[in-house]
């Protein structure tokens, strides 16, 4: 059953991000779009190894700064998957996405993560899983997530 949730929560340990994408690996499906945005160094690329490292990942997961897109093969319910992990902090034009394929990766049946979302926030689908990173008043890592979830998500 799909629900929209908002959750959020504070990230103490780096094992506390790891059980946050472990948690969230449960409620993925082919297709899904995951938007990372928040403050820098908060854990975006962080959050997105550990997030393929629980989707089976083998490689060694770096952000894209610099060619916008890596892709890795992983595994969601036992079945073989593409990841596609953008990183779009250097995009100045939304509209060059569509240089790349941008909605033919978004739209098909891979799991996307895009960190630096909101630069290209109108490409997104409705449904897609937004997590912000950022820190609060103490410095302490915090996350929100919202989007529209499958089952109850609780990270």
């Amino acid at each position: 059953m799909q629900n929209a949730i908002t959750t959020h929560g504070t990230i103490l340990e780096l094992s506390d991000t790891k059980a946050l994408a472990q948690a969230l690996t449960h409620y993925l499906k082919p297709g899904a779009v995951i938007a990372l945005d928040g403050d820098l160094g908060a854990g975006k690329t962080t959050f997105t190894q550990f997030l393929c490292q629980c989707l089976g990942v083998d490689d060694y997961v770096t952000s894209p700064t610099f060619n916008i897109m890596n892709t890795y093969e992983g595994t969601l319910q036992g079945a073989p998957l593409h990841i596609y992990h953008f990183d779009v902090y250097r995009i100045h034009d939304p509209d060059d996405m569509d240089e790349i394929g941008f909605d033919e990766f978004i739209y098909g049946k891979g799991i996307s993560i895009v960190e630096w979302a909101k630069l290209v926030a109108d490409h997104l689908p409705k449904e897609t899983i937004w997590l912000n990173l950022g820190f609060d008043e103490g410095g302490n890592r915090t996350y929100q997530i919202k989007g529209d979830m499958y089952e109850n998500f609780n990270g």
